[in-house]
């Protein structure tokens, strides 16, 4: 009896002590766009259970807007969000402590009609583009730096702009009212699908300026003061993100199983959408700061304080970095 007593006891608190570990498992709350590419990652971390052999529970909210994942990490409520590595020097200069860890270097391109004679942004003179994120969007600001140096050409004077958001931009390219049109990788693979040519990339034109096309544009941003109080979470983070993409960068049937959140209408735009994100997983290891200092400093000399406040150097600090 004693010995059943025992053994009782030695299962109640193999189960208590399961319960106590489950109990501190860290959640880590993620607000990203409703319908935004890193879903697509952040599912595959959820599904084959990488943020547990990471330590942590992953937590995905979405947001309707970029500007509202911002409010509600800037407000405490929640841990993560998706943001460009310029708006994370950008707060940093301004004294808030925001970290910056890789996720896609993928950036768009211009893409004209099919039947379109353009050649090269030259040929765009007189002609109507449609841009989708605004006049300071990044890979705007990057051709028209390049037009001017490579073909001593005004992009912005000889060429009418008409700005609005990816769907509206996709729309409008694809009903062949834009001569040619600048929008997200993603919104591009699928006007591409649909029959549009590409004019150039904006990694060609950023080659072109000396810029590393390398340089991961998009990251997972987290304050600082969780990576100091637990770096083992953040890290997971940057781990759990970074086996996904060597799932998904190999792995078809990972793709197969998230076929019905990629919004692709054919197989054509399914496989330009894999292929597109594919091509967009950076490198593993650390980011190159020199890389990244000559392109804040264009983005600067382009967009002014309105882009990029007072950042007029790379903060130290703005990137994860190995033993950071």
């Amino acid at each position: 009896m004693g010995v059943i007593k025992a053994f009782g006891a030695a299962v109640l608190a193999g189960a208590l002590g399961t319960v106590a570990a489950w109990a501190e498992t860290p959640t880590l709350r993620a607000a990203v766009l409703k319908f935004g590419t890193v879903n697509w990652e952040l599912d595959t971390i959820q599904h084959y259970g990488l943020d547990a052999e990471q330590g942590f529970t992953l937590d995905v909210q979405g947001v309707a807007s970029g500007s509202a994942g911002e409010i509600a990490f800037q407000g405490g409520e929640t841990d993560v969000i998706v943001s460009d590595w310029l708006w994370v020097a950008r707060q940093r200069a301004a004294g808030r402590d925001y970290v910056f860890i890789p996720y896609s270097k993928a950036v768009g391109g211009v893409l004209v009609p099919e039947g379109s004679d353009a050649m090269t942004l030259a040929d765009l003179a007189g002609g109507k583009i449609g841009i989708a994120g605004g006049p300071l969007d990044k890979s705007w600001l990057i051709l028209q730096a390049y037009a001017r140096s490579e073909l001593g050409m005004d992009l912005s004077g000889e060429t009418e702009q008409v700005y609005g958001a990816p769907p509206l931009i996709y729309k409008t390219a694809t009903g062949g009212d834009l001569d040619g049109a600048i929008n997200y990788w993603h919104f591009m693979a699928k006007m591409e699908a649909a029959g549009m040519r590409k004019l150039i990339d904006i990694s060609d034109a950023a080659t072109a300026l000396g810029l590393d096309p390398d340089t991961p544009l998009l990251g997972y941003v987290v304050k600082g003061e969780m990576l100091r109080d637990s770096p083992e979470v953040v890290r997971g983070l940057a781990a759990a993100s970074r086996a996904a993409k060597d799932l998904l960068g190999t792995d078809d049937s990972a793709w197969d199983r998230l076929r019905d959140r990629m919004n692709a209408d054919n197989d054509a735009e399914f496989a330009a959408l894999v292929q597109g994100f594919r091509a967009g997983i950076p490198a593993e290891g650390p980011v190159d700061e020199a890389a990244a200092t000559r392109m804040l400093s264009l983005m600067a000399e382009l967009g002014g304080d309105e882009l990029v406040g007072e950042a007029t150097e790379l903060p130290e600090g703005t990137f994860l970095q190995p033993g950071s």
